[in-house]
């Protein structure tokens, strides 16, 4: 029963997924091969082959619970794994400072985000999920938003379309900006993890500039994932919904977030064994990149053509907010 009920629906799309996973492995493998080394991460060529799947050929509806179980839990368990690399010496030094900064950029973001969009004529409804998928967490943020503003779900399906898009296409930028900007690895993850909008594409953004931006990007990912839950009350209080809004305590602190401080305060402590450690960087580095295939394969780039350009407008303004305050916390926090 556990088996046709729980296990049996996801294996399709858990099939496809694996496939187009060890064919981003092999492409990263020819092109070390043929180029002398990798110029391009496994993890963006999971999501590159993942998209042109899913956009030339679509993907029937058998393999969706796949696809979602592989680009959720998959990539949760991923995240859980990955906190057990990093340790606190290691990113200690920005301390509360970095904290409130990462809050900071989260309130101006959303307050000129959802300006920019009302000025370019979007709906209130529309124009906070533009400012809230981008100031927060994408598709994660717009969707937990939707309901608390009555927002209708054609302009859920509006802003969720272009930031999944968007998103992708930042993937491939943000390392260009890194080696044009000469951005060190601490600034670097600083930078993508306030600017990406999604976990598994910040782990995708931040892999060709090594293990440190990896583990600094994901961090302050997580803490802006963690802003999600007050900036819903606070709206549900704006709209004098309060009362009805009751957060699940799993939308307000993912488990997996919970984890990974668990797993991130036992390598700080000594707690976790030397020999552990390799297998699990292992472990995480696959998961992931099969997480980055489910989110490829979870992406029709023909959505755009839906999209009208008022949105399209609002989520490229938003972003370069994004990005100038970002840039001003680097800065500001003079990282190295």
């Amino acid at each position: 029963m556990f088996f046709n009920t729980r296990i049996k629906p996801i294996l399709p799309g858990l099939a496809v997924t694996l496939m187009v996973a060890l064919a981003a492995k092999l492409v990263e493998h020819a092109e070390r091969v043929l180029l002398g080394r990798g110029w391009v991460e496994s993890l963006v060529f999971a999501i590159l082959i993942g998209v042109v799947v899913r956009s030339v050929f679509g993907l029937a509806p058998r393999y969706f619970a796949g696809v979602r179980f592989c680009g959720k839990t998959v990539l949760e368990i991923a995240i859980v794994l990955l906190g057990g690399s990093i340790s606190a010496q290691a990113i200690g030094s920005a301390g509360g400072g970095l904290v409130a900064a990462i809050i900071a950029v989260v309130c101006i973001s959303l307050f000129v985000s959802y300006h920019i969009g009302r000025a370019l004529g979007l709906t209130r409804h529309l124009a906070m999920l533009v400012a809230c998928g981008n100031s927060i967490c994408g598709n994660s943020a717009i969707a937990a938003t939707a309901p608390v503003i009555d927002a209708r779900s054609d302009d859920v399906a509006a802003s969720i379309s272009f930031t999944a898009i968007l998103g992708v296409l930042f993937v491939f930028i943000l390392p260009m900006l890194h080696a044009g900007l000469g951005l060190s690895a601490t600034q670097y993850g600083i930078f993508s993890g306030l600017t990406v909008y999604a976990v598994p594409q910040v782990l995708a953004a931040t892999a060709p500039a090594g293990a440190l931006a990896v583990q600094v990007g994901t961090l302050v990912k997580l803490i802006r994932v963690l802003t999600l839950g007050p900036v819903i009350f606070g709206l549900a209080l704006i709209g004098g919904r309060a009362r009805e809004t009751r957060l699940p305590i799993a939308q307000v602190v993912p488990w997996f977030i919970i984890g990974f401080i668990i797993m991130m305060a036992a390598r700080s402590f000594g707690l976790l064994p030397e020999f552990a450690l390799g297998g699990m960087k292992t472990v995480s580095s696959f998961l992931t990149i099969l997480a980055m295939a489910a989110l490829g394969l979870s992406v029709d780039i023909r959505n755009v053509m839906h999209v009208g350009g008022r949105v399209v407008m609002a989520a490229l303004m938003s972003l370069a907010v994004l990005c100038m305050l970002s840039g001003f916390v680097i800065v500001l926090l003079g990282t190295a």
